[in-house]
């Protein structure tokens, strides 16, 4: 079913170069902020990670939700984690690397990166409205073995604003995947986030490498600008009737 909203196009200042979008068909997708990522005691720290490294991503992208809410856009937050018997888990997932803590067991914030578990949940400075969808996924892909598909396509959604964590693994793979179905990808770049500083950069290089292979990156002010703008002009259109 398509979208039955107006076209709201405006151009957002990105790279490898500007993108014109109808935020009208557009949605926010903001990938596992989760605290089994980003406090201590999670999954992020038993695979001998700097948690403290993803907190950048958390204020910018806050200001993107709060102007997605303000103007009634699509709001879609991913969850990494999976079913209690592990039964969505293969075990060379579960028993790679040398964590200190394996997903299933019992962690300070409840069995590690298994939903319903406290450490599964969205951190609290960008929990989901009960209006909002919340999707969660056993992979790094947010479309693996999801509705999101669905859910992106009854809603008459073709272009994505994706940010969250991290920027090398669920975000990239997410991005890749929506690439393959269609979707216009803008990546929100200081709302992405990875434990390795250079990995983050990469990441970030490889989406809008060979004229936007995957798609497009821009800061969060030039998100916000864009939406702003379309604002404005939706509440002089509106003034004009």
């Amino acid at each position: 079913m398509a979208n039955p909203g107006p076209v709201c196009v405006t151009t957002v200042m990105a790279e490898p170069e500007p993108i014109a979008l109808d935020l009208s068909t557009t949605a926010l997708l903001i990938i596992d902020m989760q605290r089994d990522f980003m406090e201590p005691g999670g999954f992020g720290e038993t695979l001998g990670n700097d948690v403290s490294r993803l907190a950048s991503a958390v204020k910018p992208i806050q200001a993107v939700l709060a102007a997605a809410r303000a103007m009634g856009m699509l709001v879609v937050h991913t969850r990494e984690g999976h079913l209690p018997d592990l039964s969505d888990a293969p075990a060379a997932k579960v028993e790679r690397g040398a964590p200190s803590l394996r997903i299933g067991d019992p962690g300070p914030m409840g069995r590690i990166l298994i939903r319903g578990e406290a450490g599964h949940d969205i951190i609290p400075e960008l929990y989901p409205l009960d209006s909002e969808i919340v999707i969660d996924k056993p992979g790094k892909g947010a479309f693996y073995a999801t509705e999101l598909g669905d859910v992106l396509q009854k809603c008459g959604i073709e272009n994505l604003l994706v940010c969250g964590v991290t920027t090398e693994v669920c975000v990239n793979t997410t991005v890749r995947e929506a690439n393959d179905r269609g979707y216009r990808c803008v990546v929100i770049s200081d709302g992405c986030a990875s434990y390795f500083p250079e990995f983050h950069e990469m990441g970030l290089k490889m989406i809008k490498a060979q004229g936007g292979i995957f798609g497009w990156v821009a800061a969060s002010a030039a998100i916000l600008e864009a939406m702003q703008a379309e604002t404005s002009t939706s509440l002089a259109a509106g003034a004009a009737r």
